[in-house]
């Protein structure tokens, strides 16, 4: 009888993406698609995913860089832990600031860090841009 090895899923995704609005929404869907193949809890998928959004809607919204620049999301899962960065072609690091209550946005960075287990972002360590990125903690599996 033979038997076959299981096929493993990919642990590591990254997908490219034009600097549109649309790439938000894109963005999300993709990472809800291989979230669920990896078998992640629903609660973190629905987690990533938020802060997915609000990484990639402040990488196309202020990241002030020639026409053409991609933006890239990227999902690594590795030791009990989910990693979800965002790299876009603006050298310039963004800072949490205080929203007030009369300005409708400005609250992303407050959000993904009140949520995650760690963020940060860095300059590329090759190439222009950026990396922003934040972890979730997994829960070990039953």
């Amino acid at each position: 009888m033979h038997s076959e090895r299981p096929t493993r899923l990919p642990q590591d995704i990254e997908w490219r993406m034009a600097r549109r609005a649309r790439s938000v929404g894109r963005a999300r869907s993709l990472f809800r698609d291989q979230a669920g193949s990896w078998g992640l809890d629903p609660a973190v998928i629905d987690t990533a995913e938020l802060l997915l959004s609000e990484l990639m809607t402040n990488a196309y919204r202020h990241a002030s860089v020639p026409p053409g620049r991609e933006i890239w999301a990227r999902a690594i899962l590795a030791e009990g832990r989910l990693r979800v960065q965002v790299t876009d072609a603006s050298e310039v690091l963004p800072k949490a600031r205080p929203a007030s209550p009369e300005v409708d946005s400005g609250r992303g960075l407050a959000l993904v860090a009140m949520l995650a287990d760690g963020w940060g972002a860095e300059r590329r360590e090759r190439g222009v841009g950026k990396v922003v990125w934040f972890e979730l903690a997994l829960a070990p599996p039953k």
